[in-house]
């Protein structure tokens, strides 16, 4: 039997630490803010941004809701980007995702300062990322750093497997685990043959949003299993992790919900506090 990742715990113990941090900066006369661009009307996208707004009012940080329509002009759209990177009111700027189709996501993000990039997603980040300079990383491969940080789980020398190759995890995530010396393999939806790679990972961690995906026999005996994948399946949010079974064989595992998701959100908060630090 595995031992469970509470990622509630760990998320709450992190956000005790980040309210202490927010009220250093008040005291300096300094509030930290979010600023939160949403184009359109998809449900998902809303529901997330409402969930960060919570989040950031439950440890002190203003959050600010900018939307537009989701016919509107791409120039339009980079120039209030521009507009929020220019207000040092404003610590950290994220743009909901997905965008509509008549926009180009590169450049959307591409005009994002990376100063306030606190979703990491500026090819300036990962390119930081890759000299070893953490500063504002991705918030699930952070998260994902972060849960192995506070289990005291090791990745020096490692065997390491991400099924996911996404500028979002599954990049960034690799190179923040080779910054640590771990040996990574990425799996995509190209490769031929999953389980051969799945079974000799001593760390798994995958993000892909297909259920039962990872199955008992893909996993060996002692693995973590680090589960960043959701889909919703018949009202009910599962992982890309056969958890009932596959927790019998890894020695540790994360639930869906409960695990990956909200570290990720906290991750947010705590790269909107830094980015706040460093903007003084």
């Amino acid at each position: 039997m595995s031992k469970i990742i509470d990622g509630n715990k760990i998320a709450e113990g992190i956000r005790e630490d980040l309210k202490k941090r927010v009220e250093k900066l008040k005291k300096r006369g300094i509030e930290s803010t979010l600023a939160i661009v949403l184009v359109g009307d998809r449900p998902d996208c809303k529901i997330y941004a409402k969930s960060k707004q919570k989040a950031c009012e439950e440890i002190g940080i203003k959050s600010n809701l900018h939307t537009f329509p989701e016919d509107i002009k791409q120039e339009k759209l980079i120039n209030a980007i521009e507009d929020l990177n220019d207000d040092d009111s404003v610590h950290g700027i994220i743009v909901e995702m997905p965008l509509p189709k008549n926009l180009n996501e590169k450049l959307i993000l591409r005009a994002i300062s990376p100063m306030k990039d606190v979703d990491g997603l500026n090819p300036i980040t990962i390119g930081n990322i890759s000299i070893g300079n953490e500063f504002l990383a991705p918030a699930t491969p952070k998260g994902i750093i972060k849960i192995l940080e506070k289990m005291k789980i090791p990745v020096e020398g490692k065997e390491i497997v991400i099924v996911n190759n996404s500028n979002v995890v599954g990049k960034p995530l690799a190179l923040m685990l080779t910054n640590r010396f771990a040996t990574v393999t990425i799996c995509h939806i190209k490769t031929k043959d999953l389980k051969p790679h799945t079974l000799k990972a001593d760390i798994l961690i995958t993000a892909v949003g297909l259920p039962n995906l990872i199955r008992e026999d893909m996993v060996k005996r002692g693995t973590v299993v680090i589960d960043a994948g959701i889909k919703r399946v018949n009202n009910k949010i599962v992982g890309d992790v056969d958890f009932e079974k596959v927790k019998d064989v890894a020695s540790y595992i994360t639930p869906v919900p409960g695990g990956v998701g909200p570290i990720t959100v906290t991750m947010v908060l705590e790269n909107t506090l830094i980015a706040a630090e460093n903007q003084i």
